[in-house]
């Protein structure tokens, strides 16, 4: 009876069981005669070339891709243009493609404002695009949006003089006079705000006894010939620096004699003035009798 010799070696793992790609009978297989590149190549990594899940017209498209001169048309006209497979099947490899990570389309906006789109080809999927190495550039980037340029904070204007009376009259005599400024020079134009904070300013040169044409005058001369950025903020100045001094001080005039009514004498009927406490004229007083 024949026995298994238990020191002989286990059957030795074939080349075929290594790799299952290898031809078990050994009658063919790729054999590479290459010759070393020196221009006019491309690098591509098996991770394409031997790709599991993408058919052989993605890993082909995708080769032809990653040879492209940066700036060459690789969209799905140019390429059914170039290849016999049609825009369907060329569609789909490219879908493939950008599924697995090898491309990416964007849309971005040129410098003229055109929207176009952007195939952005990676030849190491994952990794971080280092252009000058991978010869996989960068996609422009998309312009950023313009920020809002936030309104800076309106300067306050400087004080004006405080007046001492607050008759409506008297403001409504300055806000003319200082809306009326324009019509001198088309500068002094002020808004509402510019006006309400200005008339107590004038007022406070009205009740120095400055006429209006004054006031006028002294706000509107000599301005400079260069564009106003602030004219409020000059008329402002202008109220407070050149204020003129008070009106010099006048002694009260003695308040004038009390005008008594006409009465007419009890004793002559002739009509003169006195309080009425008077009965009689200057003439018949010294006669007149006295009530007790």
């Amino acid at each position: 009876m024949d026995t298994q010799n238990p020191s002989a070696p286990p059957r030795a793992e074939s080349a075929a069981d290594r790799n299952p790609t290898r031809s078990r009978h050994h009658t063919g297989g790729v054999i590479h005669e290459n010759t070393r590149h020196t221009t006019r190549f491309v690098v591509i990594g098996n991770h394409l070339t031997q790709h599991k899940e993408l058919s052989l017209l993605a890993i082909g498209l995708g080769c032809h891709i990653q040879s492209l001169p940066t700036g060459a048309g690789a969209d799905i006209k140019s390429l059914a243009a170039r290849f016999p497979e049609g825009t369907t099947r060329i569609a789909a490899a490219l879908r493939e493609l950008e599924a697995h990570g090898y491309l990416r389309r964007e849309r971005v906006r040129t410098p003229t404002g055109r929207i176009i789109t952007r195939t952005v080809s990676c030849n190491q999927p994952g990794h971080p695009r280092r252009p000058a190495d991978t010869n996989c550039p960068d996609p422009q980037p998309r312009p950023a949006q313009p920020r809002r340029a936030q309104p800076r904070p309106r300067k306050a204007l400087p004080a004006v003089p405080q007046p001492s009376s607050t008759a409506p009259a008297l403001h409504q005599q300055a806000a003319d006079l200082l809306t009326g400024l324009r019509r001198q020079d088309p500068r002094l134009l002020l808004s509402t705000t510019d006006t309400e904070h200005l008339a107590p300013g004038v007022i406070a040169w009205l009740e120095r006894e400055v006429t209006p044409t004054a006031v006028r005058h002294a706000l509107t001369a000599d301005l400079p010939d260069d564009p106003l950025r602030r004219p409020a903020a000059l008329l402002a100045h202008r109220l407070t620096a050149q204020l003129p001094p008070p009106p010099p001080y006048r002694t009260p005039a003695d308040p004038p004699p009390v005008r008594h009514g006409l009465r007419t004498c009890d004793s002559c009927d002739r009509a003169f003035r006195a309080p009425e406490t008077e009965t009689h004229c200057r003439d018949c007083r010294p006669t007149a009798p006295r009530i007790r």
